[in-house]
């Protein structure tokens, strides 16, 4: 009995079994922070792309037509060709200031780049420019 009681606590062979352990856990926390690093990339190059696309349209001799191509343009080239398939345009006016608008909707990746389709969702706005005659 007392030879069975000193083999149960000794402690050879404890360190392998606590190695797996913290190693699977920073694993996983380390996926976790990537993944998270990862959909800010995407939600930061989409709003950039929204804004740049909606100061595009802004300029006096385009359209929000141009302004779309422009914000489809810088998505297929910075991320791909599936992030830039909704993107829309419209003309709005605030306290009597007309501005342009992009708004992109795209897939939110949670593993790795799949994720939700449309769960991002980010608009950009420029002031138009009017030709003086």
């Amino acid at each position: 009995m007392r030879r069975l009681r000193s083999q149960l606590s000794e402690e050879r062979g404890s360190a392998a079994a606590e190695f797996v352990l913290v190693a699977g856990l920073l694993t996983v926390l380390t996926l976790s922070v990537m993944q998270l690093a990862l959909a800010l990339h995407i939600r930061n190059t989409a709003l950039d792309a929204a804004s740049e696309g909606a100061r595009f349209a802004a300029l006096a001799d385009n359209g929000l037509d141009d302004g779309v191509a422009r914000t489809r343009d810088l998505l297929s080239t910075a991320i791909g060709d599936r992030y830039a398939a909704d993107v829309t345009a419209a003309y709005v006016s605030f306290a009597g200031h007309d501005s342009a608008q992009v708004t992109v909707r795209s897939p939110l990746p949670l593993f790795g780049l799949v994720g939700i389709p449309g769960g991002l969702e980010v608009t950009g706005h420029a002031s138009v420019e009017t030709l003086e005659r």
